[in-house]
């Protein structure tokens, strides 16, 4: 049996992370989960969340804004709007996801929008933003 799977998070601007992981907990769309060795194959999309990774040298988290995440038995991806590691996380970023959130649910009037900018405060709210 596989001990490890192989992580990779990246966004638009870079790659953020690239490890063997023993567990990767994902914030999916239509709820967190766990992703580890000999997972079942699953594509999704992603919420607004914490994104956490768990290698031989620790636990890693990171903010993901939203994107998509593919899981195999032997590795993990996912592919981010915008990521940041939480370390790195500010309130002014926070206010800035919130804020282009909020304008996305204003200017589409959507079901989609309206849910992406709940799921964005949540996520500020968590984080204690």
């Amino acid at each position: 049996m596989a001990d490890t799977m192989q992580f990779d998070l990246v966004s638009p601007e870079r790659s953020l992370a690239s490890t063997q992981a023993t567990a990767v907990q994902i914030p999916g769309a239509e709820g967190d989960f766990t992703a580890m060795p000999l997972h079942a194959p699953v594509i999704t999309t992603l919420r607004p969340g914490i994104l956490s990774v768990t290698s031989a040298s620790g636990t890693d988290e990171y903010f993901v804004s939203g994107g998509f995440a593919e899981v195999t038995a032997e590795n993990a991806s996912v592919l981010a709007e915008r990521a940041y590691a939480k370390a790195d996380l500010t309130a002014e970023i926070m206010e800035e996801l919130v804020k282009d959130a909020n304008m996305q649910r204003d200017a589409s009037h959507t079901d989609i929008a309206a849910k992406y900018a709940d799921d964005m405060a949540a996520a500020a709210r968590e984080l204690g933003f």
